[in-house]
């Protein structure tokens, strides 16, 4: 589980595909490293949850499987490239962003990149089975980075992106063209999946009702 709040951002010091469809990904963060990492830890990298198979003083090494490269942008990824990286949260950790899981479910291009006030108005394609989760003031993952959806409309939503936001993640760096990877609201997910289940007549529990009131 993480937060979509950006601590680290890592260099890709290798990404090598192998016969099997797969890839070795190795991405240097010391910086993270410093923070206490081992193997079988979970980290997000660009909004991917991978599993560290391997580490040393500089970098951490995963194994990307064949679904995970057809569901995310991790493939187009070559080594020098600069990528978000967010350690998983602890309990007690201060949540300023939204729970992200890690899961992408589709990825994107950014249609524009427009100076706004201090900072930069993006534009991104929304594919259509993204729509019914994305709504103005909702959250969504952004290669891995919480941010507030400004805007719906034509395709698309668009995000008012602070200059904060910019410098400490890859969101700073990219532009029209660039592809990102999507991660829904998980509330939106559970919300529209129990709207759904009212109509089909198998509408959850009071007890269960009762659960998600809580939270």
């Amino acid at each position: 589980m993480f937060s979509g709040l950006i601590a680290h951002l890592g260099s890709i010091a290798s990404a090598e595909l192998d016969r099997l469809g797969g890839m070795r990904l190795r991405v240097e963060a010391p910086d993270a490293l410093a923070e206490g990492v081992a193997a079988k830890d979970s980290v997000a990298i660009d909004g991917v949850c991978l599993t560290v198979v391997e580490r040393d003083a500089t970098s951490m090494t995963f194994d990307v499987v064949p679904e995970t490269l057809a569901r995310s942008s991790l493939g187009t990824l070559a080594a020098g490239a600069r990528v978000n990286l967010e350690l998983s949260l602890r309990l007690g950790d201060r949540l300023g962003g939204h729970f992200v899981y890690g899961h992408v479910d589709a990825t994107a291009r950014i249609r524009a990149k427009e100076r706004e006030g201090q900072g930069h108005r993006l534009t991104i394609d929304l594919p259509p089975s993204l729509e019914p989760f994305v709504v103005e003031k909702g959250y969504i993952a952004v290669d891995g980075v919480s941010l507030t959806v400004a805007a719906v409309r034509n395709g698309s939503f668009e995000i008012a992106l602070i200059p904060e936001t910019s410098v400490r993640t890859t969101m700073g760096r990219k532009g029209a063209g660039d592809p990102v990877n999507l991660e829904i609201d998980p509330i939106a997910r559970y919300a529209l999946a129990a709207a759904a289940a009212y109509q089909r007549g198998a509408g959850p529990t009071d007890e269960e009702l009762s659960w998600a009131y809580e939270i």
